[in-house]
């Protein structure tokens, strides 16, 4: 019984403590973040060694990904998530981004 009592308090604790680690723009959702940018293609391009013709011209990509290659707020395109979805245009590229398409492609090759 006592064992059961302190589960019932543990399990909450142990709950929020989580939550409040957890980073309040944890990626939720994906963005739809269109690479028609000539300079974003030609960075991921060189970046990954393949011809711009085999980068998508869009891929999804977590919130935070898109927020800082696209130079969005967070919290717009969590808005813009939550109504239906996003889309933003890069203005740059990361690594996380760089290997978003890697996968992408790799994906692509496979079919």
């Amino acid at each position: 019984m006592k064992a059961l009592f302190k589960a019932c308090f543990a399990i909450p604790f142990t709950a929020a403590f989580l939550s409040f680690h957890l980073p309040a723009s944890a990626d939720v959702g994906v963005v739809n973040v269109d690479l028609r940018n000539a300079r974003v293609l030609q960075n991921i391009a060189n970046h990954l060694s393949v011809n711009i013709s085999n980068i998508p011209i869009t891929v999804q990509v977590p919130i935070s990904v898109a927020a800082n290659v696209c130079d969005v707020d967070i919290a717009i395109l969590t808005t813009a998530f939550n109504k239906g979805g996003a889309t933003c245009f890069a203005q740059s590229s990361s690594t996380a981004l760089n290997k978003i398409v890697q996968r992408v492609i790799n994906l692509q090759t496979q079919f």
